[in-house]
């Protein structure tokens, strides 16, 4: 399924403008705000009480002060989980970002669901390659393509290589913002829901590469829904399609995307999903991110029983190794 009622998300305690990221983040924005944590965290709260009012079911981790990891509010960047059970672990470009990974939340996840099969794409960290999880690919899980405009962040060869893993097709292309910047992810310039496709197709220079992602789009039976490039700054590419517990298709964004749509594109998206969406203007302008940056989807099996854990990094041979050793050796390294 393309949607999953399962959300992780991990509750802020120093979050801040990253310094490491912000070259090639241009939706970043240092704030003269005075206490920067106090409204992320409030915002952050806000967010997670709506998502539970609505019926989601939502795991949130307590970030920890040390080490200092200012973006680990964004954590589909660094991990996903997959419906067979597998989890992939990606290369960060940010030395600080790559320490948001942690063993104990896959640990935490573990009690509720089924964990089978580890694979770490973090040696790439070594090779300068990167691969920023669901931030760097928009994933069509239903006809297992991952669309992803290439950039520093997002290594064609990374890309290739996950696909080859999973059985996906890779889209790639070249994406860039109003000023001929590279877009640093491709999920503020699009978003895949089950049977509609949200997009700046204005962001494609390249003809071509545009006219294959919309053919590609078209495709697999999606209704595309353009986005301005003005409307890609305010994060209107940034949204996610969940489901609730009983069912009901629900498309999560943030206050800043949704006053930015025109009433065509509400009409159009409201025949697929109810629209749910929160403040997060804080998180927004610091961060250079929202809401679907904030969510890591859970698609793991609930679990029913005890499973083996099978690795794939093919230097690792134990769970610990493999959180520890991995992380520890592609930090150092740069």
């Amino acid at each position: 399924m393309q949607t999953t009622n399962h959300l992780l998300m991990i509750r802020p305690v120093d979050f801040k403008f990253n310094e490491q990221t912000a070259a090639n983040n241009k939706f970043q924005i240092a704030s003269t705000e005075s206490d920067v944590q106090a409204s992320a965290l409030k915002e952050f709260d806000d967010f997670v009480d709506m998502l539970r009012h609505n019926d989601i079911d939502v795991s949130v981790i307590n970030d920890t002060l040390q080490p200092e990891t200012p973006d680990s509010i964004f954590p589909n960047n660094w991990i996903s989980f997959h419906d067979d059970g597998s989890v992939f672990l990606y290369p960060m470009f940010s030395e600080n970002r790559r320490l948001e990974r942690r063993k104990e939340i896959i640990e935490g996840l573990q009690e509720k669901f089924e964990v089978n099969h580890i694979t770490d794409l973090s040696f790439y960290e070594m090779q300068y390659a990167f691969l920023e999880g669901t931030g760097s690919m928009v994933l069509d899980r239903v006809n297992k393509i991952a669309y992803a405009c290439l950039s520093v962040r997002t290594d064609q060869e990374v890309l290739d290589n996950f696909c080859m893993l999973t059985g996906y097709s890779a889209v790639s292309f070249q994406a860039v913002d109003g000023s001929n910047f590279p877009i640093y992810h491709t999920n503020v310039m699009m978003c895949i829901g089950t049977d509609f496709a949200v997009i700046c197709l204005d962001s494609i220079p390249n003809p071509e590469e545009r006219l294959n992602v919309s053919v590609s789009l078209s495709g697999s039976g999606k209704e595309i829904i353009e986005i301005s490039l003005d409307q890609m700054n305010h994060f209107a590419g940034n949204m996610l399609e969940v489901s609730n517990k009983s069912g009901e298709r629900l498309l999560v964004m943030s206050d800043q995307a949704y006053l930015s749509l025109n009433a065509e594109q509400i009409s159009k998206l409201e025949k697929y999903c109810r629209i749910i969406y929160a403040p997060l203007y804080t998180i927004e302008k610091n961060g250079g991110g929202s809401a679907r940056c904030m969510l890591a989807e859970v698609h793991l099996p609930e679990k029913s029983k005890k499973s083996d854990l099978k690795l794939t990094d093919g230097r690792h041979s134990n769970f610990t190794d493999i959180i520890n050793g991995a992380y520890n050796e592609s930090t150092d390294t740069n």
